[in-house]
């Protein structure tokens, strides 16, 4: 069984060694002690506090298997992105050049640098070890996270965002990059990304363009990139979008990756979750569909896939011993849960 908790300080040797396999793209895990380690120890300082409302808190979740005890993957949230640090995207939109007496009509796209989602909860710094991408490992490491936020919304903004990777070869390198990098910027895409990763933002604002670049200016390389994802990423996208997530426009300022967003209520899993009061057993023995669980704990909290057998007067549901261990909880104690996959 594979289980969901809170990052702790013992856990860094794991955190750096997914750092190092997720590789140039991934922002959010930069290869650099100093920074992994501040992360933990703000993971921690988040889970530990009282919230009324979102702050500047950061979630950071692993995967852990049970029996090994082997940290196989990550995944984060942030409460509410670009309160103490730009939060930079473009925006791709459209302007018209058009002359009614020469009968010319011709519609431009345009990238407009903002910062329209400050303010806004971000999930992010997901990422799964090759070796356990498998059954619902991905989806559990993705999906656990709406249940979290909707047990405990008093710290999460309504509005949740996920920016996806977009396209760069096997050498790091970004089409849309290469050419923001010739024009404005004389330094490469692993640099820039990687300086992005550690904080050091400020060159952003120093160096990228103040006006709205047209997209048909740019290099047909670069054109062909806006709002696509790197090929690992598809799945993720996939999954995000059946939830409910969608692209307004909003694009990375590297990479050109899609931004897609979704309001918490109208999330899926967060929609159709519910917290019952559970009964332990020693084993379920009703055939029931898997479920994604959470405990409804902050400091403490675990989440689990497991077998749930619902009551059919909805005043409780039973879970088997074991999954009630991994979640720290007895009976009496409640749960919030969704399904693993929705009916069509």
């Amino acid at each position: 069984m594979k289980i969901i908790r809170p990052i702790q300080r013992d856990d860094y040797s794991s955190l750096y060694e997914i750092a190092q396999e997720s590789g140039v793209g991934f922002t959010s895990l930069p290869v650099n002690e100093v920074l992994l380690r501040s992360k933990i120890d703000k993971s921690v300082q988040a889970f530990a506090k009282e919230v009324v409302e979102p702050g500047d808190e950061s979630y950071l979740f692993v995967m852990q298997d049970q029996d090994t005890k082997e940290v196989v993957g990550t995944s984060g949230i942030a409460s509410s992105v670009g309160l103490d640090d730009a939060f930079y995207h473009y925006h791709l939109s459209k302007v018209v050049h058009a002359s009614r007496e020469l009968n010319i009509y011709n519609p431009v796209e345009i990238l407009t640098l903002c910062n329209d989602y400050t303010g806004v909860s971000e999930i992010c710094t997901l990422f799964l070890r090759q070796n356990a991408r498998e059954g619902l490992n991905g989806r559990l490491l993705s999906k656990f996270r709406f249940l979290f936020m909707m047990e405990h919304r008093q710290r999460f903004a309504e509005t949740i965002i996920a920016e996806m990777r977009g396209i760069n070869d096997e050498n790091g390198q970004s089409p849309f990059w290469q050419w923001l990098e010739e024009h404005f910027f004389s330094m490469d895409f692993p640099t820039a990304d990687y300086l992005t990763g550690i904080g050091q933002k400020q060159f952003i604002a120093e160096l990228m363009p103040k006006y709205p670049i047209y997209v048909n200016l740019l290099s047909k390389q670069a054109q062909a990139v806006i709002g696509q994802v790197h090929e690992k990423t598809k799945p993720a996208l996939q999954l995000l979008e059946q939830e409910g997530f969608s692209c307004r426009g909003y694009v990375d300022i590297f990479d050109a990756g899609p931004t897609v967003e979704a309001n918490l209520k109208h999330i899926r899993s967060a929609q159709a979750s519910r917290k019952m009061q559970v009964k332990v057993t020693d084993e379920i023995t009703d055939k029931q569909r898997d479920f994604f669980v959470i405990n409804t704990k902050v400091e403490d909290f675990r989440g689990v896939c497991t077998s749930l057998s619902i009551n059919v007067d909805l005043e409780h549901v039973t879970i088997g011993q074991q999954a009630a261990d991994a979640l720290g909880i007895s009976d009496g104690d409640s749960i919030r849960f969704a399904p693993t996959h929705f009916r069509t």
